[in-house]
C-alpha cells in the first residue's frame, strides 16, 4: 500500500497547486497547504484524490505549529509559498519592502521546515525541496542569464531573498545529511503565474512543477544540498 504523505505551501494556485497535482497522481496524500481556507478547498476539489487541505500561513508561527501537530509524519515537504512585491533595484526598494519579502521567502522557510521536522524524520527517506529561483543564482547575476537583463538589479527584494533559501538550502542538507534527508533547491524559471508582472509572460507552470515533483522523488542516491533548474540541470550558485 502507498502510503506516502507530502505538503505543498502555497499550494492553492500556480506552481504549487501544479506540484500537488502531480505529486498526487504519484499516490501521495498531498496536504495542500493555503492560508485561504476557501481557495484551498476549491484546490483540493480541482486537484482530487488523496488530497487534504492544510490550512497555514507561513508568516503565521501559531498557524503552523497547528497545522504540524495535525501530521504524524511526512515523506516530502515542498516549500513553494513566496511573494514578490515589486520588481524594484534596491534603490527604490525600502526596508519593509525587504521585510515583508524576507519574512515569506526566506523565515517562512525555516517555520515551516523546523515545525515539521519531527514528521519528516519520520519518514524513511525524507525529501525536502525549496522552490527558489535562477534570478537568484549570484553567478547568473554577475555574468549572461537568460532569464533576466545582464547587470540588472531588478527585483532586489525577490532575488536576495531567494538567495538566501539556496544558501539555507545548502546549510540544511549539510545539517541533514546524516539521518537521510535530500533537500534541494528549484529554479522553475518563468512561469505564468501571479507572482509578479513579470511572471504573466511565462511559461507553462505544470512544467516547472514537473522538477519540484522530480526532487521529491529523489532516490537513495540522489542529490542533497543542489540547485537545479526544473528540467534537472545543474543552476550555478
Amino acid at each position: 500500500m502507498n502510503d506516502r504523505t507530502a505538503l505543498v505551501t502555497g499550494a492553492n494556485k500556480g506552481i504549487g497547486k501544479h506540484i500537488a497535482r502531480l505529486l498526487a497522481a504519484e499516490g501521495f496524500t498531498v496536504y495542500v497547504g493555503s492560508r485561504d481556507p476557501e481557495r484551498g478547498r476549491r484546490a483540493v476539489e480541482e486537484i482530487g484524490g488523496a488530497a487534504r487541505l492544510l490550512v497555514l500561513d507561513v508568516t503565521d508561527p501559531g498557524t503552523v505549529e497547528r497545522a504540524a501537530s495535525r501530521i504524524d509524519r511526512l515523506d516530502a515537504l515542498v516549500n513553494n509559498a513566496g511573494i514578490s512585491p515589486s520588481l524594484a533595484p534596491p534603490t527604490e526598494t525600502g526596508a519593509e519592502e525587504f521585510r515583508r519579502t524576507y519574512e515569506t521567502n526566506v523565515y517562512g522557510v525555516v517555520t515551516v521546515t523546523n515545525a515539521f521536522l519531527p514528521a519528516l524524520r519520520r519518514s524513511p527517506h525524507p525529501r525536502i525541496v525549496n522552490v527558489s529561483s535562477g534570478t537568484a543564482s549570484l553567478t547568473w547575476s554577475t555574468g549572461p542569464n537568460p532569464q533576466f537583463t545582464p547587470g540588472s538589479g531588478t527585483g532586489a527584494a525577490y532575488r536576495s531573498s531567494k538567495a538566501a533559501l539556496n544558501a539555507l538550502t545548502v546549510l540544511y542538507a549539510q545539517t541533514l545529511a546524516e539521518d537521510g534527508f535530500k533537500v534541494n533547491a528549484l529554479a522553475p524559471g518563468l512561469r505564468a503565474t501571479d507572482l509578479n508582472a513579470r511572471a504573466a509572460t511565462g511559461g507553462d507552470p505544470a512544467e516547472a512543477a514537473q522538477g519540484a515533483v522530480h526532487l521529491a522523488l529523489l532516490p537513495a542516491d540522489g542529490p542533497t544540498g543542489g540547485f537545479f533548474s526544473w528540467d534537472g540541470t545543474p543552476v550555478p550558485w
